[in-house]
């Protein structure tokens, strides 16, 4: 392996993979490192994903990142889950939230109390006992007044690329305007040497960070590193964007409104709304999903819609040499679940923690790639269950998705959960047991039977136990403000 220090890095390819990577990496390594990033204002970003995750919290927190001015600068509002519109089946709609249902007795999950419960009709539906969801669909928001809600952020893509520049400029990197044009490497070891733009300008470095999207340009192009689709599994590999005016004060939640051959989604800004179709391009013609899209949007459209095309699956390895693909360049999962910048951070903070500042060195490589390998896996998993439990016999795409063959790995996930009411999770593994229960129930899939503990309460007593807990959510939604009032005291953006 390479044994040299790594004394410089170079990070091909902006947006937000790349300005990411570079704040993070400046934050932490700013003062043994040079750090490069060299990016084309010609070549634009993909820009899809607009909502986030919980999780970016934690990146924002080691950043020391105000979240009002991150907000003000992003024009983002906030998010508290999904709203899957006709995905188990026509007129059926269910919300997937960042919360948790109910409590835990015994040790025993809450979807076995409200099992019993629905047979003995005393529960409401299942997301009537989570704070989030109800938060969410009475449009109220909150952080702080005594109650916590699990929350995540829709957020402007491109702006957010901007904010993170001026973070990792502000730390010492350099940014190096122009194209590459050839990726020079070491004809000995295959190492990445440098990177010779279009001006005639050469940026050498001894690390390199992919991030040019697609094109993979360092890890697929100069390194060869192959690339395994999920086609068989993910049927979509199309999306049309376009914004739309507000009509409305924006909701705390994500729109997924499941279509003939794919999926419209709806994501609330402050200044628009991000509007899109993910849809298979061998169920639908581009003209179609484009007319279908712009049917559902509401208010004034702002711009041409813009057609993406992708293919869903991931890199054979993530790491290669002296090269870390990440973003789009290492692969893709549509934004079903809005994990897209999620894994960015991963990304960038697994090679944080196993930086080979030393040199390069064959244990670090195997284990990034490992606990990337699995990461990615359980996300993909948890994407394929939305299309594949389904309720629809309405057209030729969902009958596929209900019928297709599907991973080992999720087989017994939905086998145990339809058998037995439990969850099959590993420690690690980003979508929680409370994740999995409610799209699993909204989706259609109720357990054949519960857990036998909680035949030990009687039956008063559950009814008693099950009406405490949606008085206390629906006590403490009722102090929330309005979403559009917190954000106009906490974070209200100038005009864009």
């Amino acid at each position: 392996m390479h044994n040299g220090r790594i004394r410089k890095l170079v990070i091909a390819g902006g947006g937000t993979a790349g300005w990411m990577a570079a704040a993070m990496f400046a934050r932490h390594f700013g003062e043994i490192l040079d750090i490069a990033l060299v990016e084309s204002d010609e070549i634009g970003t993909v820009g899809v994903g607009e909502a986030t995750i919980p999780p970016l919290h934690l990146f924002h927190k080691y950043m020391n990142v105000s979240e009002p001015e991150f907000l003000r600068a992003v024009q983002g509002t906030f998010k508290l889950g999904i709203f899957f519109e006709n995905w188990r089946n026509l007129g059926e709609n269910y919300f997937g939230s960042f919360g948790w249902a109910g409590r835990e007795r015994w040790a025993v999950g809450f979807q076995n109390y409200w099992l019993r419960g629905r047979r003995l009709g005393l529960a409401r539906s299942y997301g009537e006992y989570c704070l989030e969801t109800s938060a969410a669909l009475r449009n109220r928001f909150a952080i702080g007044l005594h109650t916590v809600l699990n929350y995540a952020y829709h957020i402007d893509a491109g702006l957010y690329g901007q904010f993170l520049r001026g973070i990792a400029e502000e730390s010492g990197v350099i940014r190096h305007e122009g194209r590459i044009e050839q990726v020079e490497q070491d004809p000995a070891s295959g190492f990445i040497t440098g990177l010779r733009l279009q001006s005639g300008q050469l940026v050498t470095g001894d690390f390199f960070i992919d991030c040019t999207g697609f094109r993979g340009l360092l890890i697929g192009q100069a390194l060869n590193v192959g690339f395994d689709g999920y086609g068989d599994w993910l049927h979509c590999d199309s999306a049309i964007a376009v914004p739309t005016a507000i009509t409305a004060p924006p909701s705390p939640y994500t729109r997924s409104t499941a279509h003939e051959a794919g999926w419209q989604w709806r994501i609330p800004l402050q200044h628009r709304v991000g509007n899109g179709m993910v849809f298979s391009s061998r169920h639908w013609s581009d003209d179609e999903a484009r007319a279908r899209l712009l049917d559902n949007v509401q208010g004034a459209v702002l711009a041409e819609p813009r057609l993406i095309r992708f293919r869903a699956g991931q890199r054979r390895k993530y790491w290669h040499k002296n090269c870390v693909a990440l973003g789009l360049a290492s692969g893709f999962l549509e934004p079903l679940e809005s994990t897209s910048i999620h894994l960015i951070q991963r990304g960038v903070t697994r090679l944080v923690e196993l930086f080979p500042e030393r040199g390069v060195r064959e244990p670090a490589i195997a284990e990034f790639n490992a606990k990337t390998q699995d990461e990615i896996d359980n996300i993909r998993d948890f994407i394929i269950f939305h299309y594949h439990v389904n309720g629809r016999s309405d057209t030729p795409f969902w009958r596929q998705c209900r019928t297709m063959d599907i991973p080992d790995s999720l087989t017994h996930r939905i086998e145990l959960f339809r058998q037995t009411g439990r969850i099959a999770w590993n420690p690690g593994e980003l979508f929680a047991t409370n994740f999995w229960v409610q799209v699993m129930l909204g989706q259609g899939l109720i357990p054949e039977q519960y857990h036998p503990i909680v035949n030990a309460m009687g039956k008063d007593e559950l009814g008693k136990y099950l009406a405490d807990i949606h008085r206390q959510v629906e006590e403490r939604v009722d102090q929330l403000p309005g979403h559009q009032q917190f954000i106009d005291d906490y974070c209200k953006a100038p005009p864009a």
